[in-house]
């Protein structure tokens, strides 16, 4: 018997684990609350850091509620709906307050831009068919967060801004496939070291915009997030490519 099935057989200490799991899920949106207040209080590097915390937390949640069965333990507790929600505030309300905040984009073209982005995450998280069969994400999929991030990292202006969120959101009613790099079983492995090194690379360039941390080793770390960007890319791009679905 493996040791899961051992921990697990009891029903009081599996609807524990179940608890703890959306618990755990549920910390996100305290970092998300943390990340709020750091935009209101003009600290975009330390909300991007929060903005962070909370993605990492999205990233492995999933897993971790499969692994301790949350649908069998606690079927009172919907776990998508809780993550759905969470996610719409941290992925979708909190760069929009940023866009807005710190003046992103072109400022005639800010509401325009907010409210844009806010309809199309409306669409997204109420569509039933937000993931494909093999785990991909369908369409741009309210990926605001990490956009405002690559805004934020490579600082082209703000109609380069406008012009990017524009064509995310043209994106977002387009069946292309984003890749999910924990549930996505091809080349799963190198999608997780990616993962590991887009994040490393990320916080650096966060902490650098602000202090210059290590600033000689700033075009080699820089190389290596757009490398990692690219590698995501390529991969989504070759899925959303093939013909079979």
């Amino acid at each position: 018997m493996k040791l899961k099935d051992i921990v697990f057989k009891s029903k009081k200490i599996n609807k524990a684990f179940a608890w703890a799991a959306h618990i755990f899920t549920a910390s996100g949106l305290i970092f998300g609350f943390l990340g709020l207040i750091a935009i209101l209080n003009g600290e975009q590097t330390l909300a991007f850091l929060f903005m962070g915390f909370a993605l990492v937390i999205d990233g492995v949640d999933g897993t971790l509620a499969r692994y301790v069965n949350v649908e069998e333990a606690l079927p009172e507790v919907d776990g998508s709906t809780l993550d759905n929600v969470i996610d719409m505030f941290n992925y979708s309300i909190l760069p929009v307050l940023m866009i807005y905040w710190f003046s992103m984009v072109p400022y005639n073209l800010v509401y325009l831009t907010c409210i844009s982005i806010l309809l199309a995450s409306c669409y997204t998280f109420s569509d039933k068919n937000m993931k494909t069969t093999d785990y991909y994400f369908k369409g741009f999929s309210a990926l605001w967060n990490l956009l405002v991030f690559f805004l934020f990292i490579l600082d082209l202006g703000l109609w380069f801004n406008f012009g990017t969120i524009c064509l995310c959101l043209i994106l977002t009613f387009i069946p292309i496939k984003i890749i999910h790099p924990f549930r996505v079983k091809e080349l799963r492995n190198s999608s997780i070291l990616m993962v590991g090194v887009w994040s490393i690379s990320a916080v650096f360039l966060i902490l650098h915009k602000q202090s210059f941390l290590l600033h000689q080793f700033h075009a080699m770390i820089f190389g290596l997030w757009l490398f990692s960007t690219a590698y995501f890319v390529w991969i989504s791009l070759r899925r959303s490519f093939k013909q079979n679905t």
